[in-house]
Protein backbone atom coordinates (compact mmCIF):
# COMPACT_ATOMS: atom_id res chain seq x y z
CA UNK A 1 0.00 0.00 0.00
CA UNK A 2 1.68 3.18 -1.33
CA UNK A 3 1.86 5.97 0.90
CA UNK A 4 -0.21 8.67 -0.36
CA UNK A 5 -3.05 5.66 -0.17
CA UNK A 6 -2.56 5.69 3.29
CA UNK A 7 -2.71 9.06 3.53
CA UNK A 8 -5.75 9.73 2.10
CA UNK A 9 -7.30 6.89 3.27
CA UNK A 10 -6.43 8.66 6.91
CA UNK A 11 -8.07 11.42 5.26
CA UNK A 12 -11.47 10.23 4.43
CA UNK A 13 -11.86 8.36 7.77
CA UNK A 14 -10.89 11.98 9.77
CA UNK A 15 -12.98 13.89 6.88
CA UNK A 16 -16.49 14.95 7.50
CA UNK A 17 -19.67 15.96 4.89
CA UNK A 18 -20.24 19.21 6.63
CA UNK A 19 -18.94 22.06 8.70
CA UNK A 20 -20.81 24.35 11.10
CA UNK A 21 -19.79 27.76 11.77
CA UNK A 22 -19.52 30.48 14.33
CA UNK A 23 -17.85 33.37 15.91
CA UNK A 24 -15.81 34.58 18.89
CA UNK A 25 -18.12 37.10 20.54
CA UNK A 26 -15.92 37.69 24.16
CA UNK A 27 -12.75 35.89 25.96
CA UNK A 28 -12.74 35.97 29.73
CA UNK A 29 -9.76 34.08 31.53
CA UNK A 30 -9.55 30.64 29.85
CA UNK A 31 -13.06 30.66 28.50
CA UNK A 32 -13.89 31.69 25.16
CA UNK A 33 -17.72 32.61 23.81
CA UNK A 34 -18.80 32.53 21.10
CA UNK A 35 -22.44 32.83 18.82
CA UNK A 36 -21.93 29.05 17.32
CA UNK A 37 -21.35 26.54 16.16
CA UNK A 38 -24.31 24.49 17.91
CA UNK A 39 -22.23 21.39 18.27
CA UNK A 40 -22.78 19.27 21.62
CA UNK A 41 -20.45 19.45 24.92
CA UNK A 42 -17.05 17.66 24.52
CA UNK A 43 -16.67 18.79 20.55
CA UNK A 44 -13.63 19.74 19.31
CA UNK A 45 -13.79 22.71 16.97
CA UNK A 46 -10.82 25.10 15.19
CA UNK A 47 -11.02 28.72 16.02
CA UNK A 48 -9.41 30.95 13.18
CA UNK A 49 -7.08 33.46 13.95
CA UNK A 50 -5.78 35.24 10.98
CA UNK A 51 -3.42 32.58 9.68
CA UNK A 52 -3.46 30.78 13.19
CA UNK A 53 -5.45 27.97 13.82
CA UNK A 54 -6.46 27.38 17.70
CA UNK A 55 -8.09 23.81 18.89
CA UNK A 56 -10.74 23.84 20.92
CA UNK A 57 -13.54 22.11 22.89
CA UNK A 58 -17.35 22.90 23.90
CA UNK A 59 -17.09 22.95 27.61
CA UNK A 60 -20.65 24.39 27.84
CA UNK A 61 -22.81 26.85 27.23
CA UNK A 62 -24.24 29.89 28.71
CA UNK A 63 -27.94 31.39 27.40
CA UNK A 64 -27.19 31.61 23.84
CA UNK A 65 -23.78 31.59 23.94
CA UNK A 66 -21.24 28.69 23.45
CA UNK A 67 -18.31 28.48 25.79
CA UNK A 68 -14.88 26.99 24.17
CA UNK A 69 -11.80 26.70 26.08
CA UNK A 70 -8.73 25.74 23.94
CA UNK A 71 -5.92 23.20 23.77
CA UNK A 72 -3.31 25.35 23.72
CA UNK A 73 -2.56 29.55 24.27
CA UNK A 74 -5.20 31.56 23.67
CA UNK A 75 -3.06 34.72 22.51
CA UNK A 76 -3.91 35.96 18.77
CA UNK A 77 -7.57 35.37 19.37
CA UNK A 78 -9.74 38.44 18.90
CA UNK A 79 -14.11 39.11 18.77
CA UNK A 80 -15.49 37.82 15.20
CA UNK A 81 -12.44 35.24 14.83
CA UNK A 82 -14.23 32.65 13.21
CA UNK A 83 -15.45 29.33 14.86
CA UNK A 84 -15.57 25.91 12.93
CA UNK A 85 -16.29 22.70 13.40
CA UNK A 86 -16.49 19.74 10.86
CA UNK A 87 -18.04 16.66 13.06
CA UNK A 88 -19.97 16.46 16.43
CA UNK A 89 -18.14 13.34 17.59
CA UNK A 90 -14.85 12.40 18.83
CA UNK A 91 -12.89 9.85 17.97
CA UNK A 92 -9.64 9.19 17.36
CA UNK A 93 -7.19 6.91 14.95
CA UNK A 94 -5.57 3.91 16.77
CA UNK A 95 -3.47 0.89 15.52
CA UNK A 96 -1.19 -1.57 16.83
CA UNK A 97 1.67 0.87 14.89
CA UNK A 98 1.18 2.97 18.49
CA UNK A 99 3.17 0.67 20.19
CA UNK A 100 7.12 1.97 21.35
CA UNK A 101 5.21 5.13 20.64
CA UNK A 102 5.27 8.84 22.39
CA UNK A 103 2.57 11.05 21.84
CA UNK A 104 0.67 13.54 23.52
CA UNK A 105 -2.74 14.12 24.18
CA UNK A 106 -3.59 15.43 20.72
CA UNK A 107 -2.18 11.99 18.96
CA UNK A 108 0.85 13.54 17.85
CA UNK A 109 3.80 12.03 18.16
CA UNK A 110 6.28 13.29 20.34
CA UNK A 111 9.77 11.38 19.69
CA UNK A 112 10.17 12.80 16.39
CA UNK A 113 9.06 10.00 13.71
CA UNK A 114 5.48 9.86 12.33
CA UNK A 115 2.45 7.75 13.30
CA UNK A 116 1.27 5.30 10.91
CA UNK A 117 -1.16 6.15 8.84
CA UNK A 118 -3.84 3.25 8.99
CA UNK A 119 -5.97 1.85 12.02
CA UNK A 120 -8.89 2.18 12.93
CA UNK A 121 -11.57 5.05 14.57
CA UNK A 122 -12.45 4.70 18.19
CA UNK A 123 -14.57 7.40 20.41
CA UNK A 124 -12.49 9.15 22.77
CA UNK A 125 -15.53 8.89 25.05
CA UNK A 126 -18.02 5.86 25.61
CA UNK A 127 -19.74 4.51 27.86
CA UNK A 128 -17.85 1.60 30.56
CA UNK A 129 -19.04 -2.06 29.56
CA UNK A 130 -22.17 -3.04 30.47
CA UNK A 131 -22.03 -3.90 34.37
CA UNK A 132 -24.12 -7.72 33.94
CA UNK A 133 -22.07 -8.86 30.68
CA UNK A 134 -18.96 -8.27 32.47
CA UNK A 135 -17.20 -11.98 33.03
CA UNK A 136 -16.21 -12.12 36.56
CA UNK A 137 -12.50 -11.61 37.56
CA UNK A 138 -11.28 -15.29 38.07
CA UNK A 139 -7.50 -15.05 36.85
CA UNK A 140 -4.57 -14.16 38.86
CA UNK A 141 -2.57 -11.02 37.14
CA UNK A 142 1.39 -11.29 37.45
CA UNK A 143 2.25 -8.13 37.94
CA UNK A 144 6.05 -9.11 38.85
CA UNK A 145 5.97 -7.83 42.03
CA UNK A 146 6.56 -9.91 45.34
CA UNK A 147 4.86 -8.14 47.61
CA UNK A 148 1.49 -7.23 45.20
CA UNK A 149 2.20 -11.18 43.64
CA UNK A 150 1.12 -12.32 47.37
CA UNK A 151 -0.82 -10.03 49.82
CA UNK A 152 -2.25 -7.82 47.26
CA UNK A 153 -2.65 -10.37 44.76
CA UNK A 154 -5.14 -8.96 41.43
CA UNK A 155 -6.71 -10.29 38.78
CA UNK A 156 -6.88 -9.81 34.82
CA UNK A 157 -9.59 -6.56 35.07
CA UNK A 158 -9.14 -5.23 38.41
CA UNK A 159 -8.45 -1.51 38.90
CA UNK A 160 -6.24 -0.86 42.02
CA UNK A 161 -5.18 3.06 43.55
CA UNK A 162 -2.01 3.44 44.54
CA UNK A 163 -2.06 6.28 46.80
CA UNK A 164 0.81 7.99 48.11
CA UNK A 165 2.91 11.17 48.94
CA UNK A 166 5.62 12.89 46.43
CA UNK A 167 8.72 11.33 46.39
CA UNK A 168 7.92 7.75 47.60
CA UNK A 169 8.80 5.80 44.60
CA UNK A 170 5.15 5.89 42.22
CA UNK A 171 6.78 5.97 38.78
CA UNK A 172 9.20 3.38 39.59
CA UNK A 173 6.75 0.90 40.58
CA UNK A 174 5.13 1.17 37.83
CA UNK A 175 8.16 0.96 35.82
CA UNK A 176 8.61 -2.41 37.67
CA UNK A 177 4.81 -3.28 37.01
CA UNK A 178 5.57 -2.24 33.23
CA UNK A 179 8.48 -4.41 32.63
CA UNK A 180 7.83 -7.42 34.32
CA UNK A 181 4.20 -8.29 34.09
CA UNK A 182 2.20 -10.70 32.10
CA UNK A 183 0.63 -7.88 30.06
CA UNK A 184 0.29 -7.88 26.16
CA UNK A 185 0.08 -4.09 26.21
CA UNK A 186 1.20 -1.21 28.55
CA UNK A 187 -0.98 2.00 28.22
CA UNK A 188 0.28 4.77 30.15
CA UNK A 189 -0.89 8.12 30.56
CA UNK A 190 1.38 10.47 32.21
CA UNK A 191 -0.97 13.21 33.39
CA UNK A 192 0.23 16.48 34.68
CA UNK A 193 3.56 15.09 34.78
CA UNK A 194 6.89 17.27 35.33
CA UNK A 195 8.44 17.40 31.85
CA UNK A 196 11.71 16.86 33.59
CA UNK A 197 10.05 13.39 34.72
CA UNK A 198 9.05 12.36 31.44
CA UNK A 199 12.44 11.30 29.49
CA UNK A 200 13.35 10.19 32.82
CA UNK A 201 10.59 7.74 33.12
CA UNK A 202 10.58 6.29 29.60
CA UNK A 203 14.17 5.68 29.69
CA UNK A 204 15.38 4.94 33.58
CA UNK A 205 11.60 3.14 34.79
CA UNK A 206 10.06 2.20 31.33
CA UNK A 207 13.34 0.91 29.84
CA UNK A 208 13.75 -0.93 26.38
CA UNK A 209 11.89 -3.75 27.83
CA UNK A 210 8.50 -2.14 28.68
CA UNK A 211 8.88 0.62 25.87
CA UNK A 212 8.44 -2.03 23.24
CA UNK A 213 5.15 -3.46 24.68
CA UNK A 214 4.12 0.69 25.76
CA UNK A 215 2.11 3.63 24.53
CA UNK A 216 2.55 6.59 26.27
CA UNK A 217 0.02 9.41 26.39
CA UNK A 218 1.65 12.48 27.91
CA UNK A 219 0.54 15.84 28.80
CA UNK A 220 3.17 17.73 31.07
CA UNK A 221 1.48 20.41 34.29
CA UNK A 222 2.40 23.64 31.69
CA UNK A 223 -0.20 21.82 29.28
CA UNK A 224 -3.45 23.61 29.73
CA UNK A 225 -6.44 21.75 31.68
CA UNK A 226 -8.07 20.30 28.99
CA UNK A 227 -5.09 18.84 27.63
CA UNK A 228 -4.40 17.30 30.36
CA UNK A 229 -7.84 15.91 30.68
CA UNK A 230 -7.40 14.81 27.09
CA UNK A 231 -4.94 12.70 27.90
CA UNK A 232 -5.82 10.44 29.83
CA UNK A 233 -9.06 10.31 27.97
CA UNK A 234 -7.01 9.36 24.82
CA UNK A 235 -4.83 6.76 27.02
CA UNK A 236 -8.07 4.79 28.28
CA UNK A 237 -9.45 4.81 24.73
CA UNK A 238 -6.02 3.34 23.25
CA UNK A 239 -6.52 0.62 26.32
CA UNK A 240 -10.00 -0.47 24.85
CA UNK A 241 -8.77 -0.36 21.24
CA UNK A 242 -6.04 -3.06 22.38
CA UNK A 243 -8.96 -4.65 24.95
CA UNK A 244 -11.54 -5.94 22.45
CA UNK A 245 -8.36 -6.96 20.09
CA UNK A 246 -8.16 -9.81 22.82
CA UNK A 247 -5.02 -8.60 24.39
CA UNK A 248 -4.32 -8.56 28.27
CA UNK A 249 -3.42 -4.57 28.48
CA UNK A 250 -2.51 -2.41 32.19
CA UNK A 251 -3.66 1.57 31.89
CA UNK A 252 -1.37 3.26 34.09
CA UNK A 253 -2.71 6.56 34.86
CA UNK A 254 -0.37 8.88 36.64
CA UNK A 255 -2.13 10.69 38.43
CA UNK A 256 -5.39 10.66 39.03
CA UNK A 257 -5.29 13.40 41.81
CA UNK A 258 -3.74 15.63 38.39
CA UNK A 259 -6.77 14.37 36.91
CA UNK A 260 -9.18 15.53 38.99
CA UNK A 261 -7.26 19.20 39.60
CA UNK A 262 -7.21 19.71 35.35
CA UNK A 263 -11.20 19.17 35.54
CA UNK A 264 -11.89 21.86 38.68
CA UNK A 265 -9.66 24.41 36.74
CA UNK A 266 -12.37 23.81 33.58
CA UNK A 267 -15.81 23.78 36.60
CA UNK A 268 -14.06 26.77 37.86
CA UNK A 269 -13.37 28.52 34.60
CA UNK A 270 -17.08 28.11 33.49
CA UNK A 271 -18.82 28.97 36.64
CA UNK A 272 -19.21 25.95 38.88
CA UNK A 273 -19.68 25.99 42.19
CA UNK A 274 -16.92 24.55 44.06
CA UNK A 275 -17.60 21.90 47.16
CA UNK A 276 -15.39 20.01 49.14
CA UNK A 277 -11.63 21.07 49.02
CA UNK A 278 -12.41 23.13 46.10
CA UNK A 279 -13.43 20.80 43.83
CA UNK A 280 -16.45 20.71 41.47
CA UNK A 281 -19.30 18.04 41.72
CA UNK A 282 -18.14 17.84 38.24
CA UNK A 283 -14.90 15.79 39.16
CA UNK A 284 -16.76 13.37 41.11
CA UNK A 285 -18.89 13.06 38.25
CA UNK A 286 -16.07 12.53 35.88
CA UNK A 287 -13.75 9.86 38.17
CA UNK A 288 -16.07 7.09 37.90
CA UNK A 289 -16.77 7.39 34.43
CA UNK A 290 -13.24 7.19 33.05
CA UNK A 291 -12.48 4.24 35.91
CA UNK A 292 -15.36 2.19 35.20
CA UNK A 293 -14.09 1.98 31.58
CA UNK A 294 -11.19 -0.33 32.59
CA UNK A 295 -11.53 -3.80 33.64
CA UNK A 296 -13.43 -6.75 32.10
CA UNK A 297 -15.98 -7.32 29.15
CA UNK A 298 -18.19 -9.88 27.68
CA UNK A 299 -14.86 -10.71 25.15
CA UNK A 300 -11.50 -12.26 26.09
CA UNK A 301 -9.51 -9.13 26.60
CA UNK A 302 -9.14 -7.34 30.05
CA UNK A 303 -7.63 -3.84 31.19
CA UNK A 304 -6.05 -4.35 34.32
CA UNK A 305 -5.51 -0.62 36.00
CA UNK A 306 -3.22 1.30 37.88
CA UNK A 307 -4.48 4.35 39.19
CA UNK A 308 -1.49 6.77 41.37
CA UNK A 309 -3.07 9.42 43.79
CA UNK A 310 -0.94 11.60 44.33
CA UNK A 311 -2.46 12.21 47.97
CA UNK A 312 -2.06 16.10 49.41
CA UNK A 313 0.03 16.16 52.92
CA UNK A 314 0.19 12.48 52.92
CA UNK A 315 -3.54 12.91 54.16
CA UNK A 316 -4.65 9.23 52.52
CA UNK A 317 -8.59 10.40 53.48
CA UNK A 318 -8.29 13.55 51.18
CA UNK A 319 -11.12 14.06 49.51
CA UNK A 320 -9.79 12.04 45.82
CA UNK A 321 -8.10 9.50 47.41
CA UNK A 322 -11.07 9.20 49.20
CA UNK A 323 -13.53 8.82 45.89
CA UNK A 324 -10.70 6.88 44.06
CA UNK A 325 -10.97 4.01 46.59
CA UNK A 326 -14.42 4.11 47.18
CA UNK A 327 -14.94 3.27 42.90
CA UNK A 328 -11.74 0.85 42.61
CA UNK A 329 -11.30 -2.91 43.51
CA UNK A 330 -8.84 -1.92 45.93
CA UNK A 331 -5.63 0.09 46.83
CA UNK A 332 -1.91 0.48 47.66
CA UNK A 333 -0.33 2.57 49.88
CA UNK A 334 2.94 3.72 49.75
CA UNK A 335 4.94 4.90 52.66
CA UNK A 336 6.63 7.64 53.21
CA UNK A 337 8.08 6.03 56.84
CA UNK A 338 9.81 3.03 54.60
CA UNK A 339 10.96 5.31 52.21
CA UNK A 340 13.37 7.13 54.86
CA UNK A 341 14.57 3.14 55.70
CA UNK A 342 15.51 2.57 52.37
CA UNK A 343 12.74 0.19 51.89
CA UNK A 344 11.47 -0.07 48.07
CA UNK A 345 8.86 -0.65 46.57
CA UNK A 346 7.64 1.25 49.96
CA UNK A 347 4.32 -0.89 49.84
CA UNK A 348 2.76 -0.68 53.26
CA UNK A 349 0.96 -4.10 53.25
CA UNK A 350 -0.83 -3.49 56.41
CA UNK A 351 -2.70 -0.21 55.43
CA UNK A 352 -3.55 -2.30 51.38
CA UNK A 353 -5.84 -4.42 50.16
CA UNK A 354 -6.69 -6.28 47.04
CA UNK A 355 -10.52 -6.88 46.68
CA UNK A 356 -10.94 -9.91 44.42
CA UNK A 357 -7.58 -11.50 46.21
CA UNK A 358 -9.86 -14.04 48.18
CA UNK A 359 -11.76 -14.59 44.85
CA UNK A 360 -9.02 -16.06 42.57
CA UNK A 361 -6.31 -17.52 45.39
CA UNK A 362 -6.83 -21.02 47.26
CA UNK A 363 -7.25 -21.76 50.44
CA UNK A 364 -3.98 -22.53 51.28
CA UNK A 365 -2.32 -18.97 49.52
CA UNK A 366 -5.21 -17.14 51.70
CA UNK A 367 -4.04 -19.08 55.08
CA UNK A 368 -0.11 -18.01 53.90
CA UNK A 369 -0.89 -13.95 53.30
CA UNK A 370 -3.22 -13.82 56.26
CA UNK A 371 -0.75 -15.54 59.14
CA UNK A 372 2.75 -13.24 57.43
CA UNK A 373 -0.36 -10.43 57.87
CA UNK A 374 -0.95 -11.46 61.41
CA UNK A 375 2.70 -11.28 61.83
CA UNK A 376 3.49 -8.01 60.76
CA UNK A 377 0.87 -6.58 62.70
CA UNK A 378 2.26 -8.30 65.98
CA UNK A 379 5.55 -6.75 65.12
CA UNK A 380 4.36 -3.45 64.52
CA UNK A 381 2.25 -2.99 67.71
CA UNK A 382 4.59 -4.90 69.93
CA UNK A 383 7.37 -2.57 68.14
CA UNK A 384 7.84 0.25 70.65
CA UNK A 385 8.39 -1.91 73.71
CA UNK A 386 10.97 -4.33 71.77
CA UNK A 387 12.81 -1.23 70.81
CA UNK A 388 13.05 0.22 74.16
CA UNK A 389 13.95 -3.55 75.41
CA UNK A 390 10.81 -3.60 77.47
CA UNK A 391 9.54 -6.56 75.97
CA UNK A 392 11.12 -10.15 77.15
CA UNK A 393 11.68 -13.21 74.97
CA UNK A 394 8.89 -15.58 76.01
CA UNK A 395 6.39 -13.29 77.47
CA UNK A 396 3.80 -13.64 74.57
CA UNK A 397 4.48 -16.46 71.89
CA UNK A 398 2.79 -14.77 68.97
CA UNK A 399 4.86 -11.79 69.05
CA UNK A 400 8.18 -14.47 69.55
CA UNK A 401 7.26 -15.29 66.01
CA UNK A 402 6.69 -12.49 64.60
CA UNK A 403 10.53 -11.18 66.17
CA UNK A 404 11.94 -14.25 64.44
CA UNK A 405 9.56 -13.32 61.34
CA UNK A 406 10.16 -9.54 60.84
CA UNK A 407 13.68 -9.79 59.12
CA UNK A 408 12.79 -12.71 56.67
CA UNK A 409 9.52 -11.17 55.54
CA UNK A 410 11.10 -7.46 55.21
CA UNK A 411 13.64 -9.01 53.10
CA UNK A 412 11.45 -10.72 51.10
CA UNK A 413 9.13 -7.37 50.75
CA UNK A 414 11.69 -5.42 49.26
CA UNK A 415 12.94 -6.02 45.39
CA UNK A 416 15.12 -4.07 42.91
CA UNK A 417 13.52 -2.08 40.17
CA UNK A 418 15.46 -4.50 37.85
CA UNK A 419 14.72 -7.74 39.71
CA UNK A 420 11.51 -9.67 38.44
CA UNK A 421 9.70 -12.45 40.42
CA UNK A 422 6.86 -14.05 39.04
CA UNK A 423 3.41 -15.69 40.66
CA UNK A 424 4.90 -19.28 41.22
CA UNK A 425 8.69 -17.59 42.70
CA UNK A 426 6.57 -15.32 44.86
CA UNK A 427 4.56 -17.57 46.91
CA UNK A 428 7.51 -20.05 46.54
CA UNK A 429 9.62 -17.58 48.48
CA UNK A 430 7.08 -16.83 50.77
CA UNK A 431 6.55 -20.56 51.73
CA UNK A 432 10.60 -20.52 52.71
CA UNK A 433 10.14 -17.59 54.51
CA UNK A 434 6.87 -19.20 57.07
CA UNK A 435 8.64 -21.86 57.57
CA UNK A 436 11.71 -20.99 59.26
CA UNK A 437 8.77 -19.85 62.21
CA UNK A 438 7.94 -21.95 64.67
CA UNK A 439 4.43 -22.33 63.75
CA UNK A 440 1.95 -24.81 63.22
CA UNK A 441 0.60 -22.69 60.09
CA UNK A 442 3.88 -22.68 58.33
CA UNK A 443 3.33 -25.79 57.27
CA UNK A 444 0.12 -25.59 55.69
CA UNK A 445 1.96 -22.94 53.49
CA UNK A 446 4.12 -24.88 51.41
CA UNK A 447 2.14 -26.20 48.91
CA UNK A 448 1.20 -22.97 47.86
CA UNK A 449 3.94 -21.81 45.53
CA UNK A 450 2.75 -24.91 43.00
CA UNK A 451 -0.87 -23.41 43.23
CA UNK A 452 -0.68 -20.49 41.34
CA UNK A 453 0.25 -22.00 38.40
CA UNK A 454 -3.62 -23.65 37.60
CA UNK A 455 -5.30 -20.29 38.34
CA UNK A 456 -2.91 -17.68 36.69
CA UNK A 457 -4.00 -16.39 33.09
Amino acid sequence: MSVLFQKAEATVKLASLFELRGTVTDVTGLVIEGTGPSVPVGSQVVIHAGNVRHAAQVVGFRRDKVLLMPFAEIQGIAPGAVITADKTSTEVLVSEGLLGRTIDALGEPMDGRPLPLTGELVPLYRNPPNAVTRTRIKDVFDLGVRAMNTFLTMGAGQRIGIMAGSGVGKSTLLGMIAKHSMSDVNVIGLVGERGREVREFIERDLGPEGMKRSVVVVATGNEPALVRIRAAFLATAIAEYFRDKGKRVVLMLDSVTRLAMAQREVGLAIGEPPSTRGYTPSVFAMLPKLLERAGTTEGVGSITGLYTVLVEGDDMNEPIADATRGILDGHVVLSRKLVSKGHYPAIDILSSVSRVMSDIVTDEMRSAANFAREMLATYQDAEDLITIGAYKAGQNLKVDKAVALIDPLTKFLRQRADEKSSVEESWRDLAQVLASAPSPQAGAVTSAAKAPQARAA
